[in-house]
């Protein structure tokens, strides 16, 4: 049994959820899917369970992401997640936990109460949000109190967010909706023009992690992969490269280093010199695709650095920015 003034930091992504517990570390960590009885509305699976069934359910079974683009899709299912993942952190025996929320820079203050509702009714005794590009900051271990910048482009499942950092808070940032999923669907879309072949959002994926890249590599690697033929209608394997990757994936990588590139624009002078001194930090799960760093450290000429344990930033960050919230109590709450 816990005692009073359980502290979570919670990583609310697209993709994963992360979850961060003061004085623990990262005790969760499943994907952000959810299975529904579409007839009953009865949760039958959340987590990796859930994840396994993304595809391959029958018709009254839905296996869904109840978040899309760094922001809440589905109401409901988000705070039933919500609620199964705080009971499975804290156990039942707990005072309403203080719970500190990731959500991408430029949401609206509408997603700001949607995801601040849903993590009350989830029982959460009181809800502060953060900005994902601070938070990662944080979670990459950079000094953000200091009067000098530091970019961050944070590259989740649903956004990449882009921020100039100073003194503890954002001086320009952006949202984009490209990041992990466009990845995969971008890889969809290619296999399906080119091989005239229909794959899943998984195969998808594992293509981007095992060959996808987004600069020319030195050998080119391939890997088998199955899906249903177009034309015959029946499963069919065939060999991908990751050359072919590379050209599935470049307008969307491009899309990210245009974004990068607009931030910097706006950056005022004495900070983008700091950054220029001291490189762009990237962080989040999408940036490990292979070659990224370096298409961004060609198209701006500044060094690119990935950041240590580049997927788990965010929740790192969020939990250190725990440790400050008897500061910030009534600052932050929205």
């Amino acid at each position: 049994m816990f005692g009073f003034g359980q502290d979570i930091g919670i990583d609310l992504g697209t993709a994963t959820v992360i979850a961060y517990v003061k004085g623990k570390g990262i005790v969760l960590r499943e994907p952000s899917v959810v299975a529904v009885n579409n007839t009953t509305g009865e949760v039958l699976a959340i987590g990796q369970e859930a994840r396994r069934m993304l595809g391959r359910t029958p018709g009254n079974i839905v296996a869904t992401r109840p978040l899309r683009e760094g922001v809440i899709s589905d109401y409901t299912v988000t705070e039933k997640m919500l609620k199964h993942f705080i009971n499975k952190v804290c156990g039942r025996f707990v005072f309403a936990p203080r719970i500190m929320i990731c959500i991408p820079s430029q949401v609206t203050e509408v997603e700001k109460k949607a995801v601040i509702d849903a993590a009350s009714q989830a029982g959460a005794r009181k809800v502060y949000l953060i900005e994902e590009p601070i938070a990662a900051a944080i979670g990459a271990g950079i000094d953000i109190s200091k009067a000098c910048g530091n970019m961050i482009v944070d590259i989740g499942g649903g956004t990449t967010d882009i921020a100039v950092i100073s003194l503890g808070g954002s001086v320009v940032s952006t949202s984009l909706k490209v990041a992990g999923d466009k990845f995969d669907e971008y890889i969809v879309k290619y296999i399906k023009k080119k091989h005239n072949i229909m794959i899943g959002e998984r195969t998808a994926e594992e293509l981007k992690v095992n060959i996808g890249c987004v600069y020319p590599k030195i050998q080119d690697i391939e890997m088998d992969i199955r899906g249903r033929d177009l034309i015959t209608g029946l499963p069919k394997t065939i060999t991908v490269y990751s050359s072919e990757m590379m050209e599935a994936l470049e307008e969307p990588a491009n899309m990210i280093v245009d974004a990068v590139h607009s931030v910097l624009e706006r950056t005022p002078p004495e900070l983008a010199s700091d950054i220029s001194d001291k490189g762009i930090y990237m962080t989040g799960g999408g940036c490990l695709v292979d070659g990224l760093d370096k298409l961004l450290s060609d198209k701006t000429g500044i060094n690119v650095m990935i950041a240590d344990d580049a997927i788990s930033c965010v929740a790192l960050g969020t939990g250190k920015a725990l440790d400050n919230l008897d500061s910030l109590d009534g600052k932050r709450k929205i």
